[in-house]
């Protein structure tokens, strides 16, 4: 029984349906259960957290990402899938410690100073909360100095730091600059990603990794956590 509802909430997270209420990829599905239905009747029938999170939302989200990068799905629908886990996870977490499944680590994340775009930020907290992290949005707009502050009072792991735009991106690097200023830089490892960003970029600034999309960003900070 576990397996079958498992399948069928990472299936679900493939179609990209959060509630019984919406179609999906393929035609048919409305009025069947979505995510969020799927997840409660999980907890109902004793299935665990960490089997939840696992084998349904993870993996359905893994198969969203390979079918992201063969070009099957374009960012709404991307969209679709994350919206369906981050709503999952938020049924999850008064679970979470209940069930004494530890949190892989805490990230912070923003979008720098001067820019107001939040979509792919907030693609890259859902998809790192379905990863087992601890996600804390500060916001779009950040100075470098409030970033700074925010890092010594969490004390996270890692640090995502986000730009659209080419005239913004600059501030990436005035944040590093800040925590190092503040002997923070060595604490906590930075991620960047936005539209306008590179891999060179990312070096050029002593940032810790690169991520093109989500999906990529997630498996940075994955192999940040193993290094």
């Amino acid at each position: 029984m576990s397996e079958d509802i498992t399948s069928l909430i990472k299936e679900n997270v493939i179609q990209g349906r959060v509630t019984a209420d919406d179609e999906g990829m393929d035609e048919g599905l409305v009025g069947q259960p979505g995510v969020t239905e799927l997840v409660e009747q999980a907890l109902a029938d004793g299935v665990s957290v960490a089997d939840i999170i696992n084998k349904g939302l993870t993996a359905g989200m893994s198969v969203v990402g390979e079918k992201f990068e063969a070009k099957e799905y374009f960012i709404p629908d991307m969209l679709a899938s994350a919206e369906a886990v981050g709503n999952a996870m938020e049924i999850l977490e008064p679970y979470l410690t209940q069930s004494g499944i530890s949190a892989k680590g805490t990230i912070l994340v923003a979008t720098v100073k001067g820019d107001l775009h939040d979509i792919g930020k907030n693609i890259v907290s859902i998809l790192l909360r379905g990863a087992g992290y601890i996600v804390k949005d500060l916001g779009n707009d950040v100075e470098p100095q409030a970033i700074v502050e925010a890092v010594r009072a969490e004390k996270p792991q890692f640090l995502g730091l986000s730009a659209l735009l080419t005239s913004t991106m600059v501030h990436m690097g005035e944040t590093i600059q800040a925590l190092k200023d503040n002997d923070l830089r060595d604490s906590v490892k930075v991620v960047i990603g936005g539209a306008p960003v590179s891999e060179d970029f990312a070096r050029s600034i002593g940032a810790d990794g690169y991520g093109a999309d989500g999906f990529q960003a997630v498996a940075v900070v994955e192999s940040l956590s193993a290094a």
